[in-house]
């Protein structure tokens, strides 16, 4: 009766740090290379998706409203 249980704790576990795993490798304030890419924020194009779920935003259609540094 025990199996459920550790099956889905098990995999809220997994999906949990497939997560961390998924926002400390590819969201742009995450800096892990300091000296090539100190600001990795900067060179987001306007129209990179770096959101997991957005609900009414369609990323293709943005123009750039910024300069360039």
């Amino acid at each position: 009766q025990l199996i459920p249980l550790f099956v889905i704790i098990g995999s809220g576990g997994v999906g949990a740090s497939l997560y961390l795993m998924r926002l400390a490798m590819f969201n742009p304030d995450v800096s892990w290379d300091k000296k090539n890419n100190p600001e990795p924020w900067n060179k987001m194009a306007p129209n990179d998706q770096y959101k997991l779920f957005s609900v009414n935003m369609d990323y293709s259609r943005l123009k750039k409203d910024r300069p360039d540094f």
